[in-house]
């Protein structure tokens, strides 16, 4: 038996989103070639940073890296491969990734342990196209590196009691937005084909197909800064994808959400698609009057 041994690694998820459906829609044998090819892609990329294979699940691979920096550029490479070579032709197939950094056991082959299991539950809860990792990678990134992630949420994982900062990974490094904030009045850009704007007080957010999310809370690296002591530090995430915006609560207190005809909706942990107009309160119930509220308009 293969003696047991310790080290810090990082632990990278890289799956493959819809192939379920795409099984479905296309057959065993066409739907097996393009998974294939996207999971050599993955693959390949892994290699040219120095990755290491430890296993390959259906349309999923699991692999390591010395350091964190590393996993984090090998992670961006594989978005940006897949999406340029474009294994599925003419159908589009993404990927989402998922890492973390930490103390990992290593025996007869495998990986094991907690830094295994927190990259996995962190990929459980990304999606297609995109790149989470945790305050712990982000932490032994450069300056430069750093700049390319914000965090979206606290979570509590299930069998764990300490709360996880996930961050986004904006791996699209050219479609970066220069910024996210715009002027004190609402206003949609000639080239936006749709957008939810946010105001709260005298900040402005925009959130389109450059710039696709928002997140709000007293955290100091909030897009919205909404400084009440019944909204959490990540309070809550709004996310532009394929042209909805979905607002997720991940607070103590709850998310209030205030319809243009006047219904409103408590989320606690739960998540909306926001829809016409109106007001969002963190924590605190309209009923209340609260004095922190921030006005949504789609268009």
């Amino acid at each position: 038996m293969n003696p047991s041994t310790q080290e810090n690694a990082a632990i990278l998820f890289a799956d493959i989103s819809g192939s379920t459906a795409l099984y479905e829609e296309l057959g065993d044998e066409l739907a097996l070639q393009m998974v294939t090819r996207t999971l050599g892609i993955l693959t390949q990329e892994m290699t040219k940073h120095h990755g290491t294979l430890v296993k390959t699940m259906g349309d999923e691979i699991m692999c390591t890296f010395p350091d964190a920096v590393t996993a984090f550029n090998a992670a961006c490479e594989m978005q940006e491969a897949v999406e340029k070579q474009r294994p599925g032709g003419e159908r589009p197939i993404h990927v989402r990734i998922g890492l973390h950094y930490g103390e990992v056991l290593l025996k007869n082959g495998d990986v094991h342990g907690d830094t295994v299991n927190i990259a996995a539950k962190v990929t459980a809860i990304t999606r297609a196209q995109q790149i989470m990792t945790t305050h712990t990678v982000v932490k032994l990134l450069s300056d430069d590196l750093r700049k390319l992630t914000r965090p979206v949420m606290r979570t509590v994982f299930r069998g764990k009691t300490k709360a996880f900062d996930v961050f986004h990974v904006h791996w699209q490094r050219e479609r970066l937005p220069d910024a996210r904030s715009g002027s004190s009045e609402f206003r949609k850009p000639a080239e936006s084909k749709q957008e939810l704007i946010l105001r709260y007080h005298d900040k402005v957010v925009m959130l389109n197909e450059q710039s696709q999310y928002a997140v709000l809370g007293r955290g100091e690296n909030c897009d919205l800064i909404i400084n009440d002591s019944v909204a959490s530090r990540l309070h809550a995430r709004i996310e532009y994808s394929f042209g909805k915006n979905m607002l997720a609560d991940s607070s103590k207190n709850g998310t209030f959400v205030q319809f243009a005809d006047g219904k409103v909706i408590r989320l606690r942990q739960q998540q909306i698609t926001l829809h016409g107009a109106g007001f969002i309160s963190l924590g605190q119930p309209f009923s209340k009057n609260p004095a922190h509220v921030i006005e949504f308009l789609l268009q």
